[in-house]
C-alpha cells in the first residue's frame, strides 16, 4: 500500500547521536501545525528512545508504534482517538516507547501498512528516526517524500554524518531526497555552507544556538515554538519550514513515486539519446545500438562508468575471500553506482532506480540476474541461453523468466567468476566448463564460438535443505517401506547404482542414501564437480581437475578412483560414472570396498547393466565382454531406478537386485515397482508403488548376521497403514523375525534355492 496522495512523510535523521533531531522533529511537527494549519502526526522510532519525545512534548502516548503495529481493528476517524494521542495544540502522536524501561519493538512490514492506513487522515507525518538505520527506520525512508540529516557544525558531526549519508545512499535512496538541516549554529562553528559544499547536500536550514530557550522549554515539557513567538530559533524553523513546503516537497515526491510509467520512460528515452553513441560495442545486437532497449542501454553506461573509476578485477582479486574486504569492496562499488544512476538516469523512480542499481551491483560483483534466482528456494534449475534468455524450471516446468541480463560480455564476465575461484578457465581454447557454486549447486556453461548465440550457462541448484527420507514421503517419490529396504542395504554394506535420466535426483537421492552409512566409517567421495552433502565425520571429499593451458594436469574421476584406493576407504562413493572410471568402480567393490555407490545415466534396470558394460569397455583394456559382465554381476547388488515423469514428479520407480550371470544374461528380480495408473484432472500421474513379493536373496545373509528383516516389507500390502504390535517393534528394533503368516510371502516355485529369478526389464 502507498502513502495517500496529499500526505507527505518527512524522514528526520541525526547525523550523530546529541545533535539534537528528537527536539528538532517535535518542534518542526509543531511549525508545519501552526504555520500551515494542516493536521500533522509525530512518531517516535528511534530505535534507542527512551521516551524522549514523550519528554519533550509532556505526552503520554495512548499507543506506542509496536501496540500501533498489532492494531488489527480499522483505521478510521473514531478509532483514530485511540490510537494516537492528541496534544493541546491539536498535534497528533505515538511514542516509540511509553518508558525508559522499554524498548521498541516493531516490524518493518507492519508498520509501513499501517502508516498507509492512516495517512489519508493527515497531511504531514513527522518521523523521528534517530542516526541508527535499522530494518525499520529504513523502511519508513522509502515511504518519506523528503529527508532531513540534522547534524551541528563541528568537525567530528560533520564526519559522522557523511559516513550516515553515504550508507543511506548507498543502501539506493535517491540523494536527491536528503537536505540538511545545520542545528546549534554559533560563531565558533563551520560555516553551514561549507558543510553543505562537504556533504555534497543542499542545506535547507539552519537553526542558532539559544541554549536557554530550549532548556526552558525541555524543562515545561512545551515545544518552545508554540510558547516562544519572537525566538530567533522559531524564524528559523519557519525559514526551514518554508525552503521545503515552497514546491521542493512536492517535487521531490512525485519523484520519487511517480503517478504515471512516464518517469521511467522520459529516462529511458534521454538515456538513449546519449547511449547510442556513448554505449560500448560489445553485447550489442546486431542492429547496434538503437535495437536495446533503453534501460540496458542506461545499464552499458553505468558499467562503462563503473570502469572508468575502478579496477574490479583486481579489487576483486585483491579481497582473497575475506569477507570484511568483499563488504567493503561492495559499499564502495553500491555508492558509485548509485551516484551514476542518479547522474545518468535522472527522473527514474524509486523502484525502478533502485532495481537497476541492484541488477548493475549483481552484475558487477555478483552474479547478475542469477542472484535472484538462486535466492528463490522454488526454482530447481536455469538455464541461460545468452543474456537474453533465461529459462526455469519450478515445479517440474520449464518457464520463461523475467529477468535477463545487461549483454553477453557482462554474462561471460559472470561465468569467469564463477570459475576461477575454483582453479578452472573458460577461453576459445576451453570454451566449456563443469563447475559448482558456494553452496554446492551444479554449473555447466559453454561459451562462443560453440555456444553462437551467446554464453550458455545451466544451473542444477543445490537444496539449501537437507533432503531426507521425509522428504521423499512428502513427495511421492518412494514410500516408508521401501526406504526402510534400502537402509538397511547400505547399512549392510551392498554396492548399489542409483540409475536415471538426467535431472531424475539421481544425486539427490545418492546423497540421501549415503546418509545411511555408519558414522565410523572412512568414505571417500569423487567428483566431477562437488555436489555430495555428507553428514558424516569421516569424510575425504575430491574432486577432478581440468588440463591447464598447456594440456597439462588433468586429474580425472579414474585416476581420484585408483587414488582413493591407497587412501584406506571403508567406502568409495563416485559421483556419476560416464567413462572408464566405471572399470575401476567396479574393481574397487570387488576389492573388499563393500558399501560402495555411483550412479549412471540409462531409463532401466536392465539398461543400467548395459551402461555399465559399455562404459567399461570405454576403459581401454580390450576385456571380452562375458569377463565385464562377470564383474557387474560380482560387484554390483542393487540398482535403484529413479526418474522424472511428464508432470514434472519424479519417482523412484525400481529396486531391483542384480543377480549371478547365466550364459550371456544378467540376471535381475524386481523387488518394488512403480506402476502408473493414469491421470487425475490437474493431468497429474497416478500410480502406487508395489513390492514384487520377491523376497531378496541377501536377505538370509543378513539375518545370518543377526540383523533381523520384517518380510512384510516385501508384502502386496506392505504400504497400507498398519498399527505395529510389540513383536512387530521388536522386529524393527532386531529381534529374531517373526515366523507364521509372513511366510505366505514366498519366491517362485520355479526359482531354485538361494538363486534369483530375472525381473521384468522395466
Amino acid at each position: 500500500m502507498a502513502i495517500h496522495e496529499n500526505c507527505h512523510v518527512i524522514a528526520i535523521v541525526g547525523g550523530k547521536g546529541g545533535v539534537g533531531k528528537s527536539v528538532f522533529a517535535a518542534n518542526f511537527a509543531c511549525a508545519l501545525l501552526q504555520e500551515m494549519r494542516a493536521k500533522v502526526l509525530l512518531l517516535d522510532m528511534d530505535s534507542k528512545s527512551a521516551g524522549d519525545q514523550n519528554i519533550i512534548t509532556g505526552m503520554r502516548p495512548n499507543k506506542t508504534i509496536g501496540d500501533f503495529t498489532r492494531f488489527t481493528g480499522s483505521v478510521s476517524q473514531q478509532s483514530l482517538g485511540s490510537i494516537v494521542t492528541q496534544h493541546a495544540s491539536g498535534l497528533h502522536f505515538i511514542g516509540a516507547v511509553s518508558g525508559p524501561d522499554q524498548t521498541l519493538n516493531a516490524r518493518a512490514d507492519l508498520i509501513k501498512k499501517q502508516i498507509s492506513l492512516i495517512s489519508p487522515f493527515y497531511q504531514y507525518i513527522v518521523v523521528d528516526l534517530g542516526n541508527d538505520m535499522g530494518e525499520l527506520q529504513t523502511s519508513m525512508i522509502e515511504l518519506a517524500s523528503v529527508a532531513l540529516v540534522v547534524t551541528t557544525p563541528e568537525v567530528l558531526v560533520v564526519n559522522q554524518t557523511r559516513r550516515i549519508l553515504n550508507d543511506l545512499i548507498g543502501a539506493t535512496f535517491p540523494m536527491e531526497m536528503f537536505h540538511i538541516v545545520v542545528n546549534r549554529v554559533g560563531r565558533g562553528g563551520i560555516n553551514p555552507q561549507s558543510i553543505g559544499q562537504s556533504l555534497r547536500r543542499p542545506v535547507i536550514g539552519a537553526i542558532p544556538q539559544d541554549d536557554a530557550t530550549a532548556m526552558t522549554a525541555l524543562q515545561s515539557s512545551t515545544p518552545f515554538i508554540l510558547s516562544n513567538n519572537n525566538s530567533p530559533m522559531k524564524a528559523a524553523y519557519t525559514q526551514v519550514l518554508r525552503n521545503l513546503t515552497g514546491g521542493v516537497l512536492q517535487k521531490l515526491k512525485n519523484l520519487q513515486r511517480p503517478k504515471d510509467a512516464g518517469a521511467l520512460g522520459a529516462a529511458k528515452t534521454a538515456a538513449l539519446a546519449k547511449a547510442k553513441t556513448d554505449v560500448p560495442t560489445i553485447g550489442r545486437k546486431k542492429g547496434g545500438a538503437s535495437d536495446l532497449d533503453p534501460e540496458t542501454l542506461l545499464k552499458l553506461q553505468i558499467h562503462k562508468g563503473l570502469i572508468q573509476e575502478m579496477d574490479l578485477k583486481k579489487d576483486l582479486s585483491n579481497t582473497n575471500g575475506d569477507p570484511q574486504k568483499e563488504a567493503e569492496l561492495r559499499q564502495k562499488t553500491q555508492r558509485l553506482v548509485t551516484q551514476l544512476t542518479d547522474r545518468l538516469g535522472g527522473g527514474l523512480s524509486r523502484e525502478d532506480r533502485s532495481r537497476i542499481i541492484k541488477q548493475v551491483l549483481d552484475e558487477s560483483l555478483g552474479l547478475g540476474a542469477l542472484e535472484e534466482l538462486l535466492a528463490d528456494p522454488s526454482v530447481t534449475e536455469i538455464m541461460v541461453n545468452g543474456a537474453k534468455h533465461v529459462f526455469i524450471e519450478k515445479n517440474g516446468k520449464l518457464t520463461l523468466s523475467e529477468v535477463d541480463f545487461t549483454s553477453n560480455d557482462q554474462l561471460r564476465k559472470i561465468i569467469e567468476r564463477i570459475v576461477s575461484p575454483l582453479g578452472r578457465q573458460i577461453n576459445e581454447k576451453t570454451p566449456y566448463v563443469d563447475a559448482r557454486l558456494q553452496d554446492g549447486s551444479r554449473v555447466n556453461a559453454i561459451i562462443e564460438p560453440l555456444s553462437i548465440d551467446g554464453p550458455a550457462i545451466t544451473i542444477r541448484k543445490f537444496s539449501k535443505e537437507t533432503i531426507t527420507q521425509e522428504h521423499y514421503f512428502k513427495w511421492g517419490t518412494s514410500t516408508p517401506s521401501m526406504m526402510d529396504f534400502l537402509k538397511i542395504c547400505v547399512e549392510q554394506g551392498l554396492n548399489i547404482i542409483v540409475s536415471g535420466g538426467t535431472g531424475s535426483g539421481k544425486t539427490t537421492l545418492l546423497n540421501m542414501l549415503s546418509s545411511y552409512i555408519p558414522s565410523n566409517e572412512r568414505i571417500i567421495t569423487a567428483e566431477d564437480a562437488a555436489e555430495l552433502q555428507l553428514r558424516q565425520e569421516h569424510v575425504v571429499r575430491l574432486e577432478t581437475r581440468p588440463a591447464n593451458m598447456e594440456g597439462t594436469g588433468e586429474i580425472s574421476i579414474r585416476d581420484l578412483i585408483r587414488n582413493s584406493l591407497r587412501m584406506r576407504p571403508d567406502r568409495i562413493i563416485v559421483g556419476e560414472c560416464r567413462d572408464g572410471a566405471a572399470l575401476d568402480m567396479l574393481s574397487a567393490m570387488n576389492t573388499g570396498h563393500d558399501g560402495s555407490m555411483t550412479t549412471v545415466h540409462s531409463n532401466n534396470a536392465r539398461e543400467a547393466i548395459s551402461r555399465i558394460e559399455t562404459l567399461c569397455m570405454m576403459a581401454g583394456m580390450d576385456l571380452p565382454a562375458k569377463a565385464i559382465r562377470e564383474q557387474i554381476a560380482g560387484a554390483v547388488d542393487l540398482i535403484v531406478q529413479i526418474g522424472r515423469l511428464s508432470d514434472g514428479s519424479r519417482k523412484i520407480k525400481q529396486i531391483t537386485e542384480v543377480g549371478k550371470l547365466r550364459g550371456e544374461t544378467i540376471e535381475l528380480q524386481d523387488v518394488f515397482l512403480f506402476k502408473e495408473t493414469g491421470f487425475d484432472k490437474n493431468r497429474k500421474i497416478l500410480g502406487q508403488f508395489q513390492p514384487t513379493g520377491m523376497i531378496p536373496t541377501f536377505i538370509e545373509k543378513f539375518e545370518s548376521r543377526g540383523v533381523a528383516i520384517p518380510r512384510n516389507l516385501f508384502s502386496m500390502n506392505s504400504n497400507a497403514p498398519k498399527k505395529e504390535d510389540g513383536p512387530a517393534k521388536a522386529q524393527r528394533a532386531g529381534a529374531a523375525p517373526r515366523r507364521g503368516p509372513a511366510r505366505s510371502v514366498q519366491r517362485p516355485q520355479a526359482a531354485p534355492p538361494n538363486k534369483k529369478v530375472s525381473g521384468d526389464d522395466g
